[in-house]
């Protein structure tokens, strides 16, 4: 099975390069011949990282909406106008552009959150509080995967 799982922190230099850690660039070889589309997250600070493969996904996703709607201009500047479609160079490095570097608050070290199908591209200390509040958010709820019964809790439990 290949997936993007773990936390992995790379330098970035000042030329704005950074190397996809050696686990990640395995998984991107096997799903999407090394190709990867960054965009900035439009949910958090921080650049998501697509399999082409994936982004193609979300490409016929975007597609299926009507043309010319509200809905697909939106989905559309938000997916396609940041978008970057790059490669890794034989060291497994790509080059950030300056807005992504800017949307994520990268500065000398950029840490690499595996998402599944998927990655994205952290300041180290931001990514460690989204990680801190998504476990908070999860134990208040009471996580439990689809399919899978809630625990019980006991009387006076949050």
């Amino acid at each position: 099975m290949t997936r993007f799982v773990g936390t992995h922190v790379s330098k970035l230099d000042r030329k704005g390069r950074v190397s996809i850690p050696s686990h990640f660039r395995h998984a991107l070889e096997r799903l999407s011949n090394n190709q990867i589309i960054l965009n900035p997250s439009f949910l958090e600070p921080c650049v998501d990282a697509w399999p082409q493969y994936l982004f193609e996904e979300l490409v016929d996703r975007v597609n299926e909406m009507a043309k010319f709607s509200e809905e697909h201009e939106d989905a559309s500047f938000t997916l396609f106008a940041e978008a970057n479609e790059l490669s890794a160079d034989a060291e497994g490095r790509v080059v950030l552009t300056e807005p992504l570097i800017g949307h994520a608050n990268l500065t000398d070290s950029v840490a690499f959150i595996g998402r599944g199908d998927y990655f994205q591209l952290w300041e180290p200390l931001a990514a460690k509080a989204r990680a801190q509040l998504g476990r908070e958010r999860s134990r208040l709820r009471g996580f439990t995967l689809p399919g899978t019964p809630r625990p019980e809790r006991k009387a006076g439990e949050a």
